[in-house]
Order: C-alpha cells, then sequence, then structure tokens
C-alpha cells in the first residue's frame, strides 16, 4: 500500500481561459496559453515543463474548454496522454473546471493530492517552486487541509486578491505553515499600500493545493448547485458514457471562480508561503518586464510573417511586436504596439490592463472576426 504523498501526487493545469488582455495577439482560437512569447516556447509549455521536473507524465491533467483547444494542447505536449487532457463542453469558470477535473483525478486515485497550476504564469526558479510546492503538498496530505501558497507583495497591487495569513500552526518540510485567516478582496491603492508593508497579507496567485477528496467535500458543502451535477457526472467517469453525460451536466453548473464558490467559504485553509519569483502573463507590461531588452529598454517580439522592421529614433521603454511590415518609431516612451496582420493595438504600457475593454468594445460590435 502507498503511504508516501510523493506517490500520490499530481498537477492540474488550467488551460481554458481566453487572455484577453493579451489581444490582438490571444484570440478565441489561440489564446495567450498557446502563444509563443517566451524563447519560442508558450506559456503552456513553460508551465508543463516547470512541473515534470518532479512528476511524471501520466500523472499531469490538463483542463480546458474545447476540443480545438485539446487538439493544440497535445500538439505542443506530445508527451501527455490524451486521457489527461479533460475537456468541458462550455466555459463556467474556474469551480466548476476544477471540479471536474479533480473528480476525474479521484476516481483514478482517492488518496490524490493536487497541485494546481494555472497555465499563464511564470516561476523562477524552478527549485524553489518545487520546495514549495512538496511542502504544501505534504501538509495537505497529511489531514482534511486545503493550502494556499502566498506570494509575497513586491508592490502595492489593486488587480490581485490577497490572502491574510494567521496564526503558525506548525512546520512542514522545515517550512512555516499558518492559518490562512481570509480572502481578501482586490483593494484599492491605500489599502494596497497598508497590505504590502504589513508583512501579514500576501497576493493570492491562486496557487492552491489540496488533497482530491477535500477539495470535492468542499465542493459538495459550499458549492451544492455544482455538486448536484457533478455527483452525476461522477458515476460515469471511465465509462462510456462519460462524454455524453458531461456534456448534458456541466452547462447547468453556474459559472462562477473557485474562490467565490468554495475557497472563500472554507473554514480548514492553511498557508505557506513562496520564496520565488512569481509572474502573472496578465498584460502586455508584464510580458515586457519579463523579456530581455536592449540598451534603451525596448522589447522587440518577432511575429509569424517574415520581413518585418523597425525604425526606432529616441524610442525607450516599449514593447514592441513586429509582423511583416516596417514599423517606424520617434520619440514615444512606454507604449505597446502589437500588429499582427488583422488588427494593430497601441496603448500606454502603464494601462496595458485596459485592453479588455477593446476586446469588450468588439464584442458589442460582435466583430467576432477579431476575437
Amino acid at each position: 500500500m502507498k503511504t508516501n504523498y510523493k506517490e500520490h501526487l499530481y498537477a492540474l493545469i488550467m488551460a481554458g481561459g481566453g487572455g484577453t488582455r493579451l489581444w490582438p495577439m490571444s484570440l478565441e482560437r489561440c489564446p495567450k496559453q498557446f502563444l509563443k512569447l517566451f524563447g519560442n516556447t508558450s506559456l503552456l509549455e513553460i508551465t508543463a515543463e516547470r512541473l515534470v521536473r518532479f512528476l511524471p507524465w501520466e500523472r499531469i491533467i490538463v483542463s480546458t474548454s474545447s476540443d480545438d483547444y485539446a487538439k493544440e494542447i497535445k500538439k505542443l505536449l506530445p508527451k501527455l496522454d490524451s486521457k489527461n487532457i479533460v475537456v468541458e463542453p462550455i466555459r463556467r469558470d474556474s469551480g466548476p473546471a476544477h471540479a471536474l477535473s479533480t473528480m476525474v483525478i479521484y476516481k483514478r486515485d482517492p488518496d490524490a493530492v493536487i497541485i494546481n497550476a494555472a497555465s499563464d504564469h511564470l516561476v523562477r526558479p524552478t527549485s524553489s517552486y518545487k520546495r514549495v510546492m512538496l511542502a504544501a503538498a505534504a501538509t495537505a496530505y497529511q489531514g482534511d487541509y486545503l493550502v494556499a501558497v502566498g506570494v509575497k507583495p513586491t508592490y502595492p497591487h489593486t488587480g490581485m486578491g490577497h490572502l491574510q495569513k494567521g496564526d503558525f500552526v506548525k512546520k512542514v518540510n522545515s517550512r512555516s505553515v499558518y492559518k490562512l485567516k481570509r480572502f481578501v478582496e482586490k483593494p484599492p491603492l491605500e489599502m494596497a499600500k497598508k497590505y504590502t508593508t504589513s508583512g501579514d497579507y500576501f497576493w493570492n496567485a491562486n496557487q492552491f493545493v489540496w488533497r482530491a477528496d477535500s477539495f470535492l467535500n468542499a465542493v459538495k458543502k459550499h458549492a451544492p448547485e455544482i455538486w448536484t451535477h457533478l455527483e452525476i457526472i461522477s458515476h460515469h467517469i471511465g465509462t462510456t458514457n462519460e462524454h455524453k453525460i458531461i456534456e448534458s451536466e456541466f452547462p447547468k453548473m453556474p459559472k462562477i471562480s473557485v474562490e467565490y464558490s468554495v475557497c472563500e467559504k472554507a473554514d480548514n485553509f492553511l498557508m505557506l508561503m513562496s520564496d520565488y519569483q512569481w509572474t502573472d502573463i496578465g498584460d502586455w507590461n508584464e510580458v515586457w518586464k519579463n523579456l530581455g531588452k536592449d540598451y534603451q529598454g525596448n522589447v522587440i517580439i518577432d511575429g509569424d510573417e517574415p520581413g518585418g522592421e523597425i525604425i526606432n529614433m529616441d524610442t525607450s521603454d516599449a514593447l514592441i511586436h513586429k509582423n511583416g511590415r516596417l514599423i517606424a518609431v520617434i520619440d514615444v516612451d512606454n507604449l505597446v504596439i502589437i500588429d499582427t496582420k488583422d488588427a494593430l493595438l497601441i496603448c500606454s504600457k502603464s494601462k496595458a490592463q485596459n485592453v479588455k475593454k477593446i476586446v469588450n468594445r468588439l464584442k458589442e460590435m460582435k466583430r467576432n472576426d477579431l476575437l
């Protein structure tokens, strides 16, 4: 009988989102997790490569939201078995997505403990990530705990939810484990400044680790509107009816995040602190921060089309994606310029989060050809 948590350790990569803030490169047909922005390697591949350093491919599961995405995942990750790709028939946010994939894992291994990983995060160094995740997994495996890994804030962030650290609980793998006092919504700037300097608040990077049974019990207790349909699905996982039942029951679940549906209601959360560099590649400014720059602070990204050129006269700290034609920039700073065959985006780097507003406007205009 297996008794070592490492023998029951799985990773669940969430790869079903749209990544609207990286428009016009990130589109519905090719969202950001599949884009090759970093060393000709997609964010999904970077995430999987980080996990396979300490997990076998057969214990890595990828959750996604369409058959087309599943085909792209298989193409990018050829060593991943197709049965390890869980396809949601429709997007229902992270709550139902986590629930479905966790049930699939539980059916394979009732003692499974799961590292949940987003497909659009960068983490450095991998060695530190491994140590923290193993400590979190060991903690979760020891009892009926849900575990969050908090990221130490490096600046006041109004776009991030926070975790408030509670009392010290114990040491696991030489790392301190605390009670998670509460989840905090995205704060206004003045409050974010207080959180950053307090030492008791950490960014909620959606880095959760839990036993499959503990999480499913929490879904049953706190999210019956998900559990009602998940329980029906559970009886058919591994049968010839599995796909049909998922197609029928999953769309009946509410569209709700895992935080709202389960995490913020649960009272058995513990937390550890990370000691690695973490970045959510959530907008073009974050892409700029994480790529090599020339002597003027500019980042140049090559597109798919050959022959793209840039003439730069006194422009600094810019991110420019060229795609087959000449781009001339004169005496402008801190810009994002993304040139694709279908659209050209120009915005201030500091306002890169607002790209989502363009996507929303295109949706209102029913310009699905640009989404």
